[in-house]
Formats: C-alpha cells, sequence, structure tokens
C-alpha cells in the first residue's frame, strides 16, 4: 500500500488532531520502517510535534502488541500513546479503517502537559471541559493523589487515573457461572456491553464486574476483558483476575484450543443441513463500523449444523462452532448464507424483540491444567420462540 503525506493528513484529520488548514507541506521527517513482514510504521512531524502510525491488520486493537511494534524502533523515552479512535464502534477503541488497512495513530508525550489536555490526548471522548469538571469533582488522580487543577503539569512517567462512579448506573442482572483464584465466567445478557466504548463510562457493563478483583489492564476500560460478546449477545463471556491467567488462555485463543459453540435462531432454512465456512472477512468501506465478506479479509471459519426449522415461521434453530473468532464472523457468515440472525438489524435480520445470538459453551483449559467446559443455557426467548 502507498502511503504518502496526503494520506498521513486525512488520517490525522479522522482522529481529529488538524485544527484548521493543513497541507501535506506540514509532515515533516517521514520515515518508513517495518518492524514486521504482516505491518508497516510511519513516524513523521506535524507541526512541531512527533506521531507513528502503525498499519497492521493482525493488531487488533490489542495495545500491549501495538506497543511492542512501535518499540522495536522508536526509544522508549519518546514515550509514544495510542489516539483513541473517536468514531469506534463496540470493539475497536484505537483502531481506524483506512483504505481497507486498520490504522492506529501514536503520539509523542515527551514533553509535560496541562492535565486537561492530557486527559483528553489520552482518553478521548470526552470535551475538555467535561475532563476539567471531572478534576473539579475529585475523580482524576495522579500519582494516586486527587488533582485540583486543570492547569497542573503532568509528565509521562505520572499516573493519571479517573475514578469511575459505577453507583450512577444500575447494575444488570447476570448469573456467576464459575469462578476461581484466577478467572470468572459469567452469563451475559443481551443489552451488557462486554466493556465501555472510551474512559468514560456511561452504562454498568461486563468489565465492572471483574475490575473491583483483577490486576490485569485494571487502569484501562477494558480490565480483566480477553474476549468479547457484542452488546445483543448473550451467554458465556469469561474474565481474567491477573496477568498469568490472561497470558494462558489468550495463548489458547490464539493457538485456536478453545472450543465455543453458539446458537442462533434465523430468517430462512439454509440450503444444506450442515455445514462448514471458509469465507475471509473484511471491513466495509461503505460502512466502517461492519464486515463484509471479501477475498482481502481475513480468514474466517464456522461450521453449523441446522437443529430445527419451522417452515410456516420461516426460521431456523442452528448450532454455530467458529473456528476462528472475527469480529461479527458468524453474523456475517450467516448474512452470507442468505439467513441472517433474527434481531440483527446491521446484517439484514427482520427485526425482534433482541437478536438471536447466544454463546452457549466455552471449552476451556485452566490454568491447574483442568479442561473444562462452561455452559450458559438457551434463554427462554429462543425455546418459546421455538415452540411456538
Amino acid at each position: 500500500m502507498k502511503f504518502d503525506s496526503s494520506d498521513i493528513i486525512t488520517i490525522l484529520q479522522k482522529f481529529n488532531k488538524v485544527e484548521g488548514d493543513s497541507f501535506p507541506r506540514d509532515i515533516k521527517s517521514i520515515q518508513k520502517l517495518k518492524p514486521h513482514d504482516k505491518n508497516v510504521l510511519i513516524t513523521f512531524v506535524f507541526k512541531g510535534k512527533k506521531y507513528a502510525i502503525l498499519i497492521d491488520n493482525s493488531a487488533e486493537d490489542d495495545d500491549e502488541y501495538i506497543y511492542s511494534q512501535i518499540t522495536l524502533h522508536i526509544p522508549v523515552s519518546d514515550n509514544y500513546q495510542l489516539v483513541n479512535n473517536p468514531s469506534s464502534d463496540d470493539f475497536l477503541t484505537f483502531g481506524l479503517p483506512y483504505k481497507g488497512k486498520d490504522c492506529y495513530l501514536l503520539e509523542s508525550k515527551s514533553d509535560k502537559k496541562r492535565l486537561d489536555i492530557l486527559l483528553v490526548e489520552k482518553f478521548g471522548k470526552e470535551s475538555r471541559s467535561a475532563y476539567q469538571k471531572m478534576i473539579t469533582a475529585g475523580q482524576v488522580l495522579v500519582d494516586g493523589k486527587i488533582a485540583k487543577n486543570a492547569k497542573q503539569l503532568v509528565g509521562r512517567e505520572s499516573n493519571v487515573k479517573i475514578e469511575s462512579k459505577q453507583q450512577k448506573f444500575t447494575p444488570i442482572k447476570y448469573e456467576t457461572i464459575y469462578e476461581d483464584d484466577d478467572i470468572i465466567v459469567i452469563n451475559k445478557p443481551a443489552g451488557m456491553l462486554t466493556h465501555a466504548k472510551g474512559a468514560i463510562a456511561e452504562e454498568f457493563t461486563a468489565a465492572d464486574i471483574v475490575k473491583p478483583i483483577t490486576n490485569y489492564k485494571a487502569d484501562t476500560n477494558r480490565p480483566g476483558i480477553i474476549h468479547r460478546l457484542d452488546r445483543n449477545t448473550s451467554g458465556v463471556l469469561l474474565m481474567v483476575k491477573n496477568s498469568d491467567a490472561a497470558s494462558k488462555i489468550q495463548k489458547q485463543f490464539s493457538q485456536r484450543t478453545i472450543k465455543k459453540t453458539y446458537y442462533t435462531i434465523v430468517c430462512g432454512i439454509p440450503d444444506q443441513h450442515k455445514a462448514f465456512i471458509d469465507l475471509p472477512i473484511e471491513r466495509n468501506p461503505s460502512r466502517p463500523s461492519t464486515f463484509r465478506v471479501g477475498a482481502n479479509g481475513k480468514s474466517a471459519q464456522t461450521s453449523y449444523e441446522v437443529e430445527r426449522s419451522i417452515i410456516k415461521k420461516n426460521i431456523s434453530l442452528i448450532k454455530l462452532q467458529p473456528k476462528t473468532g472475527r469480529t461479527h464472523q458468524l453474523r456475517v457468515h450467516m448474512q452470507y448464507l442468505n439467513t441472517p440472525i433474527l434481531g440483527d438489524l446491521v446484517y439484514g435480520g427482520k427485526p425482534a424483540e433482541r437478536m438471536f445470538l447466544h454463546a452457549e459453551s466455552l471449552e476451556v483449559t485452566l490454568l491447574s491444567g483442568e479442561r473444562k467446559v462452561f455452559k450458559a443455557p438457551l434463554p427462554d426467548e429462543f425455546n418459546q420462540l421455538m415452540d411456538k
């Protein structure tokens, strides 16, 4: 992919880093590097400030991975920090699609900044005045102490946190399936986000359940989270309490030794009773928060089997077993078969009381070495619809 100063300006604009008129000539000291054969790192200076763009479709919004690629070529002392995608969907906090690629913008934080400005740059989403109100309300901590002044200068080495006010949210009822010293497994209800979209929580999420008991990414908007379910997908969600558990279970996800089973009710009846879908998925350039089947996409594999069909209703209950874990994979694959998930308005499903997709089981090896299957029974609305 060719990438010039015009592309850099466009990406900066998408990340809200351009004020007023700016031109390609404003981009200085461009360097293109290759941390890995699957990505490109571009460093440059824009109006006196250092930036970097990582182009990497395999990063999947993993901040630890992104920083590991950056530090292969950039001194740690430059203190590059990821910039939030201001138009992110439920899944991408940092990544921004551009010309079919996932782009990540990082900004050097080598100098001290005003606290309110730093909060905008670090967490995004909220306005500067909103952060000033949080500082006044005592919600912002700098190195463990309550900040009192938005003009306070804060260095790159400082630990800045926003205290969440979970009590203002009404907790959503959920069931704990299993818990030990390393993990907690819940039956996530439809309608609950896996984690907040930005730094400022606006509703109760699954991450709020594990936040008080985890030290894994505890200061981020996704504490304890190592995999996700869409907001409107119910079922088994596993969260971790420590970094050791995160590392070992994430490895199982990446090696595809974790077995996942979903159930869905779709609109229509598939032509084949049972099949293996091997269709790559890519971001939809005309609707960047959605995906589609495309030859240039990432490998995506799903096994399915029809459990039951009701001809007069033109619906089917289907068991799905994804072999990969792409964003919206099951929803896109069902749409491609012309049997979209009931209630999935984004991918062509008919309106319903909810999106009828449920994570029924998750088979994983615990840190003790025990192989365990966690199950969440089908919600009542599934059974009621298929029994009518």
